[in-house]
């Protein structure tokens, strides 16, 4: 058995150890960063999206949702305006920074080692969520995503596929892409009092047009547990002629569903 099963402490020591891991590593990456902002918005617009910011999440305390409101308030003025130049790395840890009481982060809901729970900073995945989304509709090549190893609460006002987050947890779970092309993109992000609005913008306008699709999504039964599985593929599209240029293959998901399913739901 693994220690951090046996005592929290030795989860927290273990916490603490990869994320000293990970902060040694990011001082030893010889790529650049993106760090740099912009107050004016580039002119094209590449992708833009919004998701709710209050929604039923089973049975999970409303009060919640609004905490998770007060963090993503801090988080956002780290990334809103950050510029991603041609060979520049998005890294979103990097740039938001560890969510800590003394920066006025409060408790949120966190989805950890297969449970729904609660912690300082709390939520700030719905940023992570459309920072990824609106990457994935763009030439930005994703270098770094982690999923979510289960599946929570039941689709209520769900717009996205399901499986097409991001999980980050300071400040070794993290979410990044490469800007290969030689445009400069940048994102812009905020809040309105229903939504979390997003805007991937760039200098110059892009060759070609993303959409993302789910394939094969299903409930299914396994020794006694219920699991949720899909694919994502993403087209290609040119822009100016309309033409698919190729479906690429993103993801497959495979979660374990925490809630109560019955077969003739869905």
């Amino acid at each position: 058995m693994k220690l951090s099963r046996i005592h929290p402490i030795f989860y927290h020591v273990r916490i603490e150890q990869f994320r000293l891991q990970r902060a040694i590593r990011n001082l030893l990456d010889r790529r650049k960063f993106a760090m740099d902002k912009a107050a004016d918005s580039l002119p094209f617009t590449v992708k833009k999206h919004q998701s709710l910011l209050r929604r039923k999440l089973g049975d999970s305390d409303p009060q919640l949702q609004e905490n998770k409101i007060v963090n993503l308030r801090l988080a956002i003025p780290n990334i809103d305006g950050i510029l991603i130049k041609p060979g520049e790395v998005f890294s979103f840890w990097m740039l938001v920074g560890r969510t800590t009481r003394s920066k006025g982060y409060v408790e949120g809901m966190q989805l950890s080692r297969g449970e729904v729970k609660t912690g300082i900073g709390g939520g700030i995945c719905q940023l992570a969520n459309l920072l990824y989304w609106m990457a994935l509709h763009s030439p930005l090549q994703v270098i770094e995503r982690h999923h979510h190893s289960f599946d929570p609460f039941p689709d209520d006002h769900r717009t996205l596929p399901f499986g097409s987050g991001a999980s980050v947890f300071y400040n070794y779970v993290d979410l990044r892409f490469l800007n290969p092309t030689d445009n400069t993109f940048q994102i812009r992000v905020w809040l309105t009092d229903k939504h979390l609005k997003g805007a991937l913008l760039s200098s110059q306008l892009t060759e070609y047009t993303y959409h993302v699709e789910e394939r094969n999504h299903r409930f299914l039964e396994q020794d006694g547990r219920t699991y949720r599985e899909n694919e994502l593929w993403r087209s290609v599209i040119d822009r100016r002629t309309g033409e698919k240029r190729a479906v690429e293959f993103i993801m497959h998901n495979f979660a374990e569903v925490k809630y109560r399913w019955q077969a003739d739901e869905h």
